[in-house]
């Protein structure tokens, strides 16, 4: 089977594969202020696979208007700050700022969910996705068919400003081997490789402000660890942890200082998940490991934040691969502190705030993001609970 690209957090296929603003017309804002009336937008469709055109939205201020919270999500695009007034309040403002995603192949993952909380606060949007998966995703994109999952809350529609090929898994041309280069999924696609393809993304826009990595991969994640052989325990670390390391060592020279990366892990890396092998549970505790030592060595090198989301199981694609997500997500509804399934959106609001200026000094955490499911020591459900009178959170 083939390498491949992911949403974290979940494994697909192996690898041989806010808000009120007063009058805002500038783009991307997402501010805790007073209240407003309901916005106005317009927005133009979806014109090619790798550009999504919005327009901007303005608002008028009514200080009559009941206290409540509202959001302004228009176009996401890179401008000066410098030119843009500062907003009152407290706001995630990410405009001028431009964004790499690496590891959407598709419009449900918790890559796909970042994206859009970015484009929400004004960041400009590039994508790195899975070689094998690049014809199908753009395609998909330029066809309408991810129009609806597009919607940012205003109605206005996302817009990726490129989507690069990438296959993370090789760090330069020289490490592909033969049978890789020969593989028709790969045929007509070049500079996929991470050296490569920041090559391309300095020759084309010069830097970038936030990194994001959404990439997991065991091609033998349904094997216990004690069954799992040297090849797909090292496959699964260098697929899902030193795939990090790699994007952030090549991208660092062209993150702007004061730039910020986020990775995804799993709670796997901590705690026992039965099911959840292949060395996958490894190379979790690996890339948290790793997020510590990186933060220390990016902060003194460049200014630059390192940060990893463990982020709760999630309906997606890619997490349908492990063969029992169903089950987590039941798991964590019956037993988390919040008794409800988590969203992807969640996951990516918690990403734009770790990505903008109201978390300056946050670098070298593992931010849970899982309705704090990793609090818990025991699950509630079991029937040794049973004459407890334990929430229902119903």
């Amino acid at each position: 089977m083939s390498s491949t690209v992911f949403s974290t957090q979940q494994i697909i296929q192996s690898r041989s594969s806010l808000y009120s603003l007063h009058e805002v017309s500038k783009p991307g804002q997402m501010v805790f202020l007073t209240a407003t009336k309901k916005p106005t937008s317009s927005w133009s469709r979806f014109t090619s696979s790798n550009h999504i055109s919005t327009t901007q939205f303005s608002k008028s201020f009514n200080p009559v208007v009941p206290l409540r919270v509202q959001s302004i999500i228009p176009k996401a695009v890179s401008e000066s700050n410098d030119t843009v007034a500062p907003l009152p309040g407290l706001p995630i403002d990410l405009r001028g700022k431009r964004a790499f995603i690496a590891g959407i192949a598709d419009d449900n993952g918790y890559g796909w969910a970042i994206a859009k909380s970015l484009a929400a606060a004004g960041a400009e949007i590039l994508v790195g996705t899975w070689v094998p998966a690049l014809n199908i995703f753009e395609s998909s994109l330029r066809r309408g068919k991810f129009d609806e999952s597009r919607k940012l809350p205003d109605g206005s529609l996302m817009e990726i400003t490129k989507v690069y090929p990438l296959d993370a898994v090789y760090d330069s041309p020289e490490d592909v081997p033969e049978d890789v280069k020969a593989n028709k999924r790969y045929a007509g696609s070049s500079n996929w490789t991470v050296k490569e393809v920041v090559e391309c993304v300095k020759q084309d826009y010069g830097s970038i402000d936030i990194l994001v990595h959404s990439l997991a991969n065991g091609p033998e994640v349904s094997k216990p660890l004690l069954e799992t052989s040297r090849n797909g325990y090292l496959a699964a670390i260098s697929a899902s942890s030193y795939s990090f390391v790699s994007l952030l060592r090549h991208f660092l020279p062209i993150i702007n200082p004061g730039g910020s990366t986020i990775s995804l892990t799993y709670i796997a890396s901590e705690r026992i998940i039965p099911g959840y092998g292949g060395g996958m549970s490894s190379a979790k505790a690996a890339l948290e490991s790793d997020t510590k030592v990186l933060a220390f060595e990016a902060g003194r090198k460049n200014k630059i934040r390192v940060n990893t989301i463990s982020a709760g199981p999630l309906r997606s694609r890619a997490a349908k691969a492990i063969g029992f997500i169903e089950m987590m997500i039941d798991y964590s509804v019956k037993n988390a502190p919040f008794a409800k399934e988590l969203s992807a959106d969640e996951v990516g609001n918690a990403a734009a705030f770790l990505a903008s200026p109201l978390a300056s000094a946050i670098t070298g955490s593992v931010l849970y993001v899982d309705n704090g499911l990793n609090a818990m020591g025991v699950g509630v459900d079991s029937p040794v609970f049973t004459n407890l009178d334990i929430p229902t959170g119903n």
